[in-house]
């Protein structure tokens, strides 16, 4: 018998919203037999269905939704959220053979990730709830798409808060330690054991592509926060000068590694602190046509956006000087709480302090595989703006 929960007034407009969260203090004194990670059907005060999910009232997000209609939340429903999520991916396959499959809300499976990497699967999940169903997913994962082999990414500091230890390993078939992925021609190689995320920046795929639509040869890029040097390579593919700088060792060697990969020479990749690189560049006569700033996120809570924005602040306004007449610019953010609005408002304040017009060329967010819903804010992390120099 699937108990109930109730929520309070707070928490039932936003519900009824087909917002997927209930927080802690939204919760009304629930069952006293309740066991954290199990299924419950939710509740107004005045006995409103709202929803099915699981709870767990040790996590802030204590009750997550896995369906708004009166359901039962069994293998058959799981495996078909798996096989809408994995259709929906069909658009991306042309591009490459890595790429997201399930996207935790934006696809109604709250606290699991699934990405497919050329035969591989990479799984993380994050909450208790969704650790409960782990056997039957990874059931349904070979069942409908056959793999060589399925990686538990499940390392994330958030399973902490829900009182889960971290996982991190082959759980099905072989892994090699070097997977090699294509995307829009270009060779990446990367690792399930070591890589970040899950292995690599997926949902900057579209955007790797729109940036380098602005590139021409011998143009001068500068890739800050390189990772992978996914912004770089596309660069180098359209001939232009690029220099890679990075404070990660593996990251650099990423970098390398994928130069090689794809026969390509640039002029200099740096195992450097961005903030450290750029501050002495200033000071330097180097100049550039394109600087990309893809940062890893500032602020991973509200209470971290203020000196978040100082750091993107100095990043932007170090990047205009950088640059020569008519340069381009590529700034994001992945944080919910710096979006588009806030990359705008940065952007004009900079414009005034250095007295540069600006003009937005293009606006940018996670590629299709990593979907928006308009009903889970929070689904909408990426954003980046393309700035060129009016002079």
């Amino acid at each position: 018998m699937i108990k109930k929960i109730t929520v309070k007034k707070e928490a039932v407009a936003k519900l009824k919203s087909l917002f997927c969260w209930a927080y802690q203090n939204e919760l009304a004194t629930p069952p006293k037999d309740l066991v954290d990670g199990e299924i419950v059907e939710i509740y107004s005060g005045g006995g409103e269905f709202l929803g099915v999910g699981y709870i767990n009232q040790k996590s802030i997000i204590s009750v997550r939704v896995l369906s708004f209609e009166k359901v039962e939340i069994d293998r058959e429903f799981l495996k078909q959220r798996l096989k809408t999520s994995i259709q929906r991916r069909q658009s991306v396959k042309s591009n490459s053979n890595a790429y997201r499959l399930v996207h935790s809300e934006a696809d109604l499976l709250s606290g699991l990730i699934v990405d497919f990497y050329n035969g591989y699967l990479a799984i993380q999940i994050n909450t208790l709830g969704m650790e409960q169903f782990k056997e039957v997913l990874i059931e349904l994962l070979i069942e409908l798409l056959n793999p060589k082999g399925i990686f538990d990414k499940s390392d994330a500091k958030v399973r902490k808060k829900e009182g889960l230890e971290t996982q991190n390993g082959v759980i099905y078939g072989e892994v090699p330690e070097i997977l090699e992925i294509q995307e829009n021609g270009i060779v990446f190689s990367m690792s399930l054991f070591e890589g970040q995320k899950t292995g690599f920046y997926l949902d900057q795929r579209r955007n790797r592509q729109i940036v380098s639509n602005y590139i021409t040869s011998d143009m001068s890029v500068l890739d800050v926060f390189c990772n992978a040097g996914g912004f770089g390579l596309y660069a180098l593919k359209k001939d232009a000068k690029v220099k890679f700088v990075d404070a990660s060792l593996g990251a650099i060697s990423q970098v390398q590694n994928n130069l090689i990969l794809n026969n390509l020479v640039s002029t200099e990749v740096l195992q450097e602190d961005a903030f450290d690189f750029l501050t002495k560049e200033l000071e330097s006569v180097n100049r550039y046509d394109l600087i990309v700033l893809d940062p890893p996120p500032f602020a991973k809570s509200i209470k971290e956006k203020k000196g978040a924005m100082k750091g993107m602040k100095f990043l932007l306004s170090s990047a205009i000087s950088l640059l020569n007449p008519n340069g381009l610019v590529a700034l994001y953010s992945c944080s919910h709480h710096i979006g588009v609005k806030e990359l705008e408002i940065m952007s004009m304040e900079i414009s005034i302090n250095t007295k540069k017009s600006l003009q937005i060329v293009e606006y940018m967010y996670a590629d299709v595989d990593h979907p928006n819903v308009i009903n889970v804010p929070n689904s909408a992390y990426l954003s980046g703006i393309l700035l060129r120099i009016l002079d």
